[in-house]
Parts: structure tokens; C-alpha cells; sequence
């Protein structure tokens, strides 16, 4: 009997290259998962069973002949959030408009994870176009937290984090725009990992927030972070924004006997914020003060600024990547060709959800004639002053750390008919975004009645390697 749930991806691939059990046994324990505890939590808009099944058998066919050399994710179940492409499955971006589209081609990440024998198994549900903080907003239904069936999973990477937390996956990748990996990694009680803007090539994720998105991991395991971040980062000719950097052997890097300097900025602790995460959070910070490493206070001037500036600039670019979907190219197409410009207000009337509607609107304002210096313009300067404030404090410590989320998982239907409570949610996650810095969430700690709560930690541009080492370190010090 294989004990799948417990499995890391790390053991995983080291068991299935021992032979103690093959790929395709473990592909199937994860199919069964996804049919059972994965439709239970909704979790999933797509089972890709027959190519997974497929996967698995070449997978065993290369340990068989000794050619796993270079499989370093041999073997592993892994599931993609809905806005990244896999071919010959939709990638319906949890909304109605894109409900039968097929990418003809790969993301950049979903080829390298394939290379290295990674399994994908499904494509998990999320917030309508990666807006949300809630995993509420998706056309296929809301996402369920297995913490409890009344609780949200946060989003937008609800599904991704549901799964991981479920068991049904170790990894399961994700897309960040204002924090989208790191609060449902935190509602759920594993670690998410935004890595530097550029550090992992942006090619087959359909596009949010250019100057924002990112794709990461989802994990319970530290490890299997590091290990799949090995794996799909670095430079693509496809992506123009992706990075060429040299970057180091995380997992071997992980362990570390290195003591470093943690600020904490006196912004973050502010009104909004539960007592109960507030606690928890700081018991961590004692935690590791008390292992040697030097908090120090700092300020991050510009910070009490950060919804206001990221939700005009993140609506201004959604506004601008969502005008494709229009029922011309692809997609969902309601009306004729005879009257083009009715076709396209009902098209995308119907196709779009209230908050993609509320964004796309809001965002068409700030870039209107008018309008636009005083909202896009003016939240583009504040950026700038935003990123310099990110380098004074990196001058001065190795990490930021603050709660991930201000509160724990809250309940269905708690703040969707309310959009700033629900936008405050990202008020500690989109500073790293508008900034393009690495950050994580690490599964720290529960509120009494059970909920699990993450602290986040930030880090300069390309400087990853510290953020795991201080998940790794404090997964030791609080084992």
C-alpha cells in the first residue's frame, strides 16, 4: 500500500527511481484523489487522465533503461492552475468566455516540468481571469478549503492550493499578481513561493497583469519549492521579460547555518490586522531571534498606498489583455457578423463575470482621456518610490517579513459582496509585485479554532536562495 499522501516530491522520485513503486501506480493514487476528494473541494476544471497515464508508463520505460538521470521530478503528480497552457486540454481561465478553448501549444514551465518527468494530472479551478482573492469567482464554482467546507482556499490559485493541501498533489503551480500563491498558500497551510518578476518565463500563461504576473509553486514541503523552482526557471527566448540570470542548486542549498537580519516594517502592523495572525507572527519572529537572527524595525514609507496603486495598475492591464477576448479570434461568440459591435457587447457581456466586469471598467477609466495622469500615471510614479523604498530597506537587512494575509481563511460569501474587504486581502502580498521582488509564504502556526495561518517573507531581486533558507530554517526550529 503507498502512503501518496504523505509523500513529498522529493521522496517521491527518489522511490520511484529505488523501485519501491512506479509512476504509473503513483499517477493513479493521485486520479483517484482528484475524482474524489478533488471534486468534493472543486478543485479542478480538468482531469488530464489519459495523457498522465501516458507520462507515467514513459516515465517507468527511462528508469527501466537507466536514462532518469536528468528526471529530477521523476514520476511526480503535478496540476496546473487554469490560466497556464496545457495542449490538448482547455485553459478556460475559470471563466465562461474561454470555456472551450484549446491551446495549440505549451507553457514554457508545463514543457520543462514534462521534461523532467513531472506528471500533470489536472488543471485546477480559480478566481475568473486570476482575479480574486477568494477562489469564489470562477465560472465552474467556488473552491472549497479542505480545512473546512465552509472556508474559501483564497485565491486566485485557490484550486492549486486546495490540492496541495489535500494531498492530491505535492506541487501544484500557480500565477501571482497581487499575491495570488502566497494567501491561498496561506489560507491552506502550505508554502507558496513568488519568485523574482522574470525569474520563471511568463510564456503560455494567459496575462492578467503584465508588469505583475508571475508563475510559482505551490508546496508542503520546503523542498519540493526549491526543487521545482530548480526546475522551470531561467531565461526563455519566448518571453521578453524573462530574466538570464545564474542561479543557484536551491535543494542542495537549502540547509544553511547562516544568521540573518529580518525587518520588520512598522507599516504592516496596522489597523485590519486579526490578533490572532498578529500573534502568530510574532511568535515567529522569536522564534527566530531567538536562534540568533537580528530583527530590525524599518519603514516602508509609501506602503499605506499599496491597495490603491496596485488595484488602478493591475485593472489598467487587465483592461488592456483582456480587449483580445472579443468572440472574434476565440472563444465564446454570442450573436452574428452582421452587427459586429452588438456581437461584442454581448459576447463579452455574457462571458465576463461581475469582477472581471468591475475591473475591466475600472480600468478603461484610469486609462481614459482625462483621467490618466491623474490615476495610471500618478500610481506609476508612486510605484517608483514604492521600489526605492524596497531598496533602502535591503540595504539595511536580508529579509522583510510581515503576516501573509491580515486575517486567517475566512468564510463563503463573507466579503464577495463587498470588494474593498475582499481587496484588502492583498494588502501585505502586492508590494512584492509591484515591486518585482521574490517573496513566500510559510505555514506558520493556527488560530484556536483550527485555521492555519502563513507569515511571508520578502527578499531583493534574485535573492530566492535566502527566502528558502529561512522557510527551511524555520521549519526546523518549529518541528
Amino acid at each position: 500500500m503507498i502512503d501518496y499522501k504523505r509523500l513529498s516530491a522529493v521522496e517521491i522520485t527518489k522511490k520511484i527511481k529505488h523501485g519501491d513503486f512506479t509512476a504509473q501506480e503513483i499517477t493513479q493514487e493521485a486520479l483517484n484523489l482528484v475524482q474524489t476528494i478533488g471534486h468534493d473541494l472543486n478543485a479542478f476544471i480538468s482531469i488530464c487522465e489519459d495523457k498522465a497515464l501516458l507520462q507515467a508508463e514513459t516515465i517507468d520505460k527511462k528508469i527501466k533503461n537507466d536514462g532518469s538521470d536528468n528526471l529530477s521530478l521523476a514520476g511526480v503528480p503535478i496540476a496546473i492552475k487554469d490560466n497556464i497552457c496545457y495542449r490538448d486540454y482547455p485553459t478556460t481561465c475559470g471563466s465562461h468566455i474561454l470555456e472551450n478553448f484549446i491551446p495549440p501549444y505549451n507553457a514554457t514551465c508545463v514543457d520543462k516540468l514534462i521534461n523532467a518527468g513531472a506528471i500533470i494530472i489536472g488543471k485546477t479551478n480559480m478566481d475568473e481571469f486570476a482575479m480574486g482573492s477568494s477562489s469564489e469567482n470562477s465560472y465552474f464554482g467556488a473552491v472549497k478549503n479542505p480545512w473546512g467546507n465552509n472556508l474559501v482556499p483564497g485565491g486566485s490559485s485557490g484550486g492549486s492550493a486546495s490540492a496541495v493541501a489535500a494531498g492530491i498533489v505535492p506541487i501544484a503551480f500557480g500565477s501571482d499578481t497581487g499575491g495570488s500563491i502566497r494567501q491561498p498558500a496561506s489560507f491552506c497551510g502550505v508554502y507558496g513561493f513568488k519568485p523574482t518578476y522574470g525569474g520563471i518565463s511568463r510564456y503560455g500563461l494567459i496575462a492578467f497583469g503584465s508588469s505583475l504576473d508571475q508563475i510559482g509553486p505551490i508546496a508542503r514541503d520546503i523542498k519540493d519549492i526549491a526543487l521545482s523552482y530548480d526546475v522551470v526557471s531561467g531565461y526563455d527566448k519566448h518571453d521578453s521579460t524573462s530574466a538570464n540570470f545564474n542561479h543557484p542548486h536551491y535543494l542542495k542549498l537549502l540547509k544553511t547555518d547562516k544568521k540573518f537580519t529580518i525587518g520588520l516594517p512598522k507599516e504592516f502592523i496596522a489597523e485590519g490586522l486579526d490578533t490572532g495572525v498578529q500573534n502568530i507572527m510574532e511568535n515567529a519572529i522569536n522564534v527566530l531571534t531567538g536562534n540568533g537572527h537580528t530583527l530590525v524595525d524599518i519603514s516602508l514609507p509609501m506602503a499605506d498606498r499599496l491597495i490603491a496603486m496596485y488595484y488602478i495598475i493591475a485593472s489598467a492591464e487587465a483592461s488592456s489583455n483582456l480587449a483580445r477576448f472579443d468572440g472574434v479570434k476565440y472563444g465564446l461568440r454570442i450573436g452574428d457578423d452582421e452587427a459586429l459591435l452588438d456581437m461584442y457587447g454581448d459576447t463579452r457581456n455574457a462571458g465576463f463575470g461581475q469582477e472581471v466586469k468591475r475591473r475591466i471598467i475600472l480600468g478603461t477609466y484610469v486609462l481614459s482621456s482625462g483621467y490618466y495622469d491623474a490615476y495610471y500615471k500618478k500610481a506609476s510614479q508612486v510605484r517608483e518610490l514604492l521600489r526605492r523604498d524596497f531598496e533602502k530597506a535591503f540595504e539595511q537587512v536580508d529579509l522583510i517579513i510581515s503576516p501573509t494575509a491580515p486575517t486567517a481563511a475566512f468564510k463563503m460569501g463573507e466579503k464577495i459582496d463587498d470588494p474593498l474587504q475582499m481587496y484588502l486581502s492583498d494588502i501585505y502580498t502586492v508590494s512584492a509585485n509591484l515591486t518585482g521582488i521574490p517573496a513566500i509564504s510559510v505555514p506558520f502556526g493556527n488560530l484556536p479554532d483550527g485555521r492555519p495561518v502563513g507569515v511571508q517573507f520578502m527578499a531583493s531581486k534574485f535573492n530566492e536562495l535566502t527566502l528558502l533558507q529561512i522557510a527551511q530554517i524555520l521549519k526546523l526550529l518549529s518541528d
